[in-house]
């Protein structure tokens, strides 16, 4: 007999697919007719020089655009604007913040991105931080800021977009790009739009914030492709202890940049839903110095890598729980452990230690469980290491 779960997943499997190449054939069929209607296509091509696009709405006292080019704005100025992503059920759009520094001479243009997931109050704020010390009077080149990329997933201050495709569906932002505007789901329209129209097109170096997830903290580290040496010389300006070498998961969003050109890495600033103000200046400081770095700034550099001692690992070895109960960790973030040491133990209903965890591996935790309960299968523990021959993709504790 078959498997009953397998085929109802292949079919599903193959509905989306299907939904998906009708979209897009629907799509071609409208841009066809607005072409012949005079109407402009619906979408740039990719990489296309476009011009800036207003909706004729005004937002709190904010101009709504639907395609930006930053050559477009006047110089020596700080401008926000809305962003229309993509529609909400009611016919509603989705509106995303936008700021944009920009210098009053020619230079470099780099993108500051973050909420791509909702519940990562700490990369927001770096990145609002990073523009409120910015003088366009003073500056070369532009500074864009996108600080609420997953509006409704920051409503609820909640890691995934709560979609209503298939029910109820939480879809992972960031395995989404570089989208697809003509996708099966909101949040892949949402993040075609974006990546089509607002990142891509303004983007000389990209930069896109996270935290740890709810329930899950995190050391201060960046995750970054160091055999780019455009990467590497981002990622190694910033005074943190700890460098994730390794470029993870397809869909990412700085893969989406990397895929085009454009040199990008992730920040990863302590634990979701709080801001970790001591941890954010850390961030700033790098920031600011690869502003400098890019002729953005003037000034001498802040703190670097080179002030701290930076563990450069290319794997996250994961311990996982095997029972239910409370965990009580035996080790702290960016504590060194070694293979075989004991790091967490886990104890049932009536107190009783039920599970003990060792690391498999010698390195330094950049990931604790916040969360003192878990079930099976439940991370409680990355530990960065470096392996000899890393695998493609790794787990990691974004």
């Amino acid at each position: 007999m078959s498997n009953r779960a397998e085929d109802n997943l292949d079919r599903r499997d193959f509905m989306i697919a299907a939904i998906g190449a009708s979209a897009a054939l629907a799509a071609d069929a409208s841009s066809a007719n607005a072409q012949a209607s005079g109407i402009p296509s619906v979408a740039p091509a990719p990489g296309a020089a476009s011009a800036t696009v207003y909706t004729g709405d005004t937002i709190q006292g904010k101009k709504a655009v639907s395609t930006l080019d930053v050559n477009d704005l006047e110089p020596g100025k700080k401008h926000r604007l809305f962003f229309q992503g993509v529609q909400m059920p009611t016919g509603q759009y989705w509106y995303v913040s936008v700021t944009v520094a920009k210098g009053a001479r020619p230079g470099k243009r780099v993108v500051l991105i973050s909420g791509v997931h909702g519940d990562e109050m700490s990369s927001v704020h770096t990145v609002q931080t990073v523009m409120n010390q910015l003088d366009p009077a003073q500056m070369s080149g532009t500074v864009m800021a996108v600080t609420d990329v997953s509006r409704p997933a920051m409503e609820g201050m909640q890691r995934r977009w709560p979609n209503t495709g298939r029910g109820a569906d939480l879809i992972d932002m960031n395995r989404e790009w570089p989208g697809n505007e003509n996708g099966a789901t909101a949040p892949s329209r949402h993040a075609g739009l974006l990546f089509n129209r607002l990142l891509r097109p303004n983007a000389d170096a990209a930069i896109d914030f996270h935290t740890g997830t709810t329930g899950f903290g995190v050391t201060a580290f960046n995750i970054a492709g160091m055999d780019v040496p455009e990467i590497r010389a981002m990622a190694e300006l910033y005074p943190v202890g700890q460098i994730f070498d390794n470029h993870v998961y397809p869909g990412v969003l700085h893969n989406a940049f990397i895929d085009v050109g454009i040199p990008a890495f992730t920040p990863e600033i302590g634990a979701a839903r709080v801001l970790d103000l001591e941890m954010i200046s850390l961030f700033v400081e790098g920031t600011l110095n690869v502003l400098k770095h890019h002729g953005t700034l003037p000034g001498p550099m802040g703190r670097t890598g080179k002030d701290v001692g930076v563990l450069v690992g290319n794997s996250a070895f994961p311990i996982l729980a095997t029972r239910g109960g409370l965990v009580e960790h035996l080790v702290k973030l960016n504590e060194k452990v070694e293979a075989g040491q004991k790091v967490a133990v886990q104890r049932d209903s009536f107190g009783e230690v039920v599970a003990e965890y060792t690391s498999g591996v010698a390195g330094e935790v950049t990931g604790l469980r916040s969360d003192a309960m878990a079930e099976p299968g439940n991370p409680l523990a990355f530990i960065l290491f470096h392996k000899a021959m890393p695998d493609g993709g790794e787990t990691y504790p974004e």
